[in-house]
């Protein structure tokens, strides 16, 4: 067998089915099925400049001024509060309820996985469910900062404290990545890595199929910028159909 090869749903649910250390690296085309918009595909908001990401995700720009930043945010999570999660954020949450081992590393900053119901979540590059002050570090709930943009619809969010400015944990240009280390030991000690959505172009993410301890399944509609090991197989498939067809080979407990 070559070093990359396809791989069947019923393979992969066998695959999985005998997984004791399932490692799942997700990327935005889990998503963009939900209906969040991609940042880097050829309709994402990186290529289309609906907002640029020089001065919306760049940390310096954003203490010098996050206006940009908070109007992309309004949009952002007002989508989001429509949005449910796609078959295959509910497939991993099924896998983990049913007492797999399933750990979930996401480049996404959409909360989808944890609203699906999966536990076991490392946002690489943040999310909005946590907050601090960028002066004095108090911290506030993704809900309190939620309601300030809702009472103030055209204002930066502000510290009652200290008047400073509130921002996410999101992780902009400039800062460190988040749960690196961690991600990093989980691969290592994984028997089987799900690379799912992603294009792995970002990193330093990027990197971690390179550090898996057993095979690496890669499912991407498009080219994924794998590099060629043995035990790898690749998939161009859409998500939701192939875990369809994945989970109607496994235990009923995971079909949705």
């Amino acid at each position: 067998m070559s070093s990359q090869a396809s791989l069947s749903a019923q393979d992969c649910a066998r695959k999985i089915q005998s997984s004791r250390h399932l490692v799942v690296l997700s990327g935005a085309g889990i998503s963009t099925a939900a209906g969040v918009p991609d940042f880097r595909g050829p309709q994402g908001l990186y290529v289309t400049r609906a907002y640029d990401p020089e001065t919306v995700f760049d940390i310096g720009y954003f203490d010098h001024d996050p206006s940009p930043f908070y109007k992309f945010s309004r949009d952002f999570l007002g989508l989001l509060g429509d949005l449910q999660p796609t078959f295959t954020h509910l497939f991993l949450a099924r896998l983990e309820a049913a007492g797999q081992e399933v750990w979930v590393v996401t480049q996404n900053i959409d909360g989808l996985h944890q609203r699906a119901g999966s536990k076991h979540v490392l946002p690489v590059h943040g999310d909005y469910e946590t907050a601090a002050c960028r002066r004095c570090h108090q911290a506030f709930t993704g809900a309190e900062l939620r309601q300030k943009l809702a009472e103030k619809p055209e204002a930066v969010p502000l510290c009652p404290a200290c008047g400073g400015v509130i921002k996410p944990d999101v992780v902009f240009f400039g800062e460190n990545v988040k749960h690196l280390a961690e991600a990093d030991r989980l691969a290592r000690r994984s028997d089987l890595m799900l690379v799912l959505g992603s294009s792995l172009q970002v990193y330093p993410a990027a990197a971690l199929p390179g550090s898996a301890g057993g095979e690496v399944v890669v499912v991407n509609r498009g080219h994924s910028a794998i590099q060629s090991r043995a035990g790898t197989f690749i998939v161009d498939a859409g998500l939701d159909e192939y875990f369809q067809e994945v989970a109607a080979a496994l235990d009923p407990s995971t079909q949705g």
